[in-house]
Formats: C-alpha cells, sequence, structure tokens
C-alpha cells in the first residue's frame, strides 16, 4: 500500500482496478471511498464497460464526497473515435465539513498513484459533472 501524504494509505486495489480501466478497458467507471477508521482509500464501485454515464453518476452519494475515475468515449468533429480519463472529485454542499476537509487533503497525492488521468474535475453539485460538461472538457 502506498502511504499519502495526508496520512490516507492507498490500497494497492485502486490502482489495480485503475489499470485494469485504463489499459484493457474493464470498466466504464470506478468510485473510490476513503476509510476514515482505516486511513486508507478503498475502491467502493466499479461500472461495467455497458454502464452509462447516468448509472456513473448515480453511483456517486448525494451526500458523502468521493473520488471517482470515468472513461469517457466520443466521436470527433473528424469522426474519430477517441477516448479520456476523468478524475472527478465529488465533494457535495452537504457532505460533512470534516469529510470535505480530507478528501480535499487527500486528493492531489492520491490523484498521483493513478498514472493516466487526462482531465480533472472537481464537482459539487451533479450540474458540475453533467454529461454536457464532460463533453465540453473532453474536446
Amino acid at each position: 500500500m502506498a502511504n499519502a501524504a495526508s496520512g490516507m494509505a492507498v490500497h494497492d486495489d485502486c490502482k489495480l482496478k485503475f489499470l485494469e480501466l485504463k489499459a484493457k478497458r474493464t470498466y466504464r467507471f470506478i468510485v473510490f471511498k476513503i476509510e476514515e477508521k482505516q486511513k486508507q482509500v478503498i475502491v467502493e464501485k466499479v461500472g461495467e464497460p455497458a454502464q452509462s454515464y447516468e448509472d456513473f453518476a448515480a453511483a456517486l452519494p448525494a451526500d458523502e464526497c468521493r473520488y471517482a475515475v470515468y472513461d469517457f468515449d466520443f466521436v470527433t468533429e473528424e469522426n474519430c473515435q477517441k477516448s479520456r480519463i476523468f478524475f472527478i472529485a465529488w465533494s457535495p454542499d452537504t457532505s460533512r465539513v470534516r469529510s470535505k476537509m480530507i478528501y480535499a487533503s487527500s486528493k492531489d497525492r492520491f490523484k498521483r498513484e493513478l498514472d493516466g488521468i487526462q482531465i480533472e474535475l472537481q464537482a459539487t453539485d451533479p450540474t458540475e459533472m453533467g454529461l454536457d460538461v464532460i463533453r465540453r472538457r473532453a474536446c
């Protein structure tokens, strides 16, 4: 397990699942959670390749912070199939202040463990990470 500067360790499974998403396209998305008692980031949920963006958005709790990675496929104006890997720091306004602080202080170190992130988003409500925002940032 890698040790984060904030004191949060990163479970090896986080890196393994991310590599599978990046290299093998095994997953559409991964949702990560900080286990405060164990002081580590763990994989909470993975989405199958056939799952939609709506499935991904529904996997994020309305009132708790999470980190997430989403593999976004799109077609360019030149009709080329492309993919971008998004890192999303989900920190809803309704989550606990302590939770927001822990996620904010651990984010950069955790993100460095996931080599291959292309675009980062910070979202405090669903409109900040809507599919229109994802599309705009991907191009």
